[in-house]
């Protein structure tokens, strides 16, 4: 069982690293960079502010600096470390000499499970939660989709590497929504309970 899905993981990610021009090349390495991205944040920044509010826009986004962080800590310094799974474009890996890279992408490293699409579905399932747009559902897991994939094309994850990245950013992205909108529903009852002292 095991050796097959290895297989078939190996076979999807030959297949879509196997489209390489040099057109894909720069287009791909755009995708996967995270500076072009600044303009598709602040629009979503905007979005937030108009469909909310500043109040509940500045509270979504304390929970989507909170996924972010413990997505990318705990998936980086914690489980991927602890996995230790090479990267298929890393030379102590068999597959390494079928991998075509990037320019750009430096070889070497662990791989599961994927930092951006463990990111990239933290932000769009929390979002998602938030905005309760279908449009704006399918266009933020479309968005996170399409960075994912962009990692197979790179040749520096494997599909299951994409698929439990998204599965673990899926989590923490609503537990941290979660998280914010009990703390902030907390604060108020907090004052509550506190006992004022009589003012002589």
């Amino acid at each position: 069982m095991i050796e097959t899905l290895t297989s078939l993981d190996n076979q999807i990610l030959l297949f879509f690293n196997s489209f390489h021009t040099p057109f894909l090349d720069e287009a791909v390495s755009l995708i996967t960079g995270r500076w072009i991205w600044i303009p598709f944040y602040i629009v979503l920044v905007d979005i937030l502010f108009k469909r909310l509010g500043p109040k509940y826009a500045l509270l979504t986004l304390l929970a989507v600096a909170l996924a972010i962080t413990v997505t990318d800590q705990v998936c980086a310094h914690v489980i991927r470390p602890y996995i230790g799974r090479l990267r298929p474009c890393n030379p102590e890996n068999p597959i390494f000499g079928a991998i075509t890279l990037v320019k750009g992408i430096q070889p070497g490293g662990y791989s599961w499970p994927s930092c951006h699409a463990a990111n990239t579905f933290a932000l769009a399932t929390l979002l998602s939660c938030v905005m309760r747009s279908r449009k704006f559902t399918f266009m933020i897991f479309f968005w996170a989709i399409v960075v994912s994939l962009s990692r197979l094309y790179c040749g520096v994850h494997y599909p299951t590497d994409l698929l439990c990245g998204a599965a673990f950013g899926s989590v923490f992205g609503y537990l941290s929504l979660l998280a914010v909108s009990r703390i902030y529903t907390a604060i108020p009852r907090l004052f509550m309970t506190i006992r004022r002292p009589d003012i002589l």
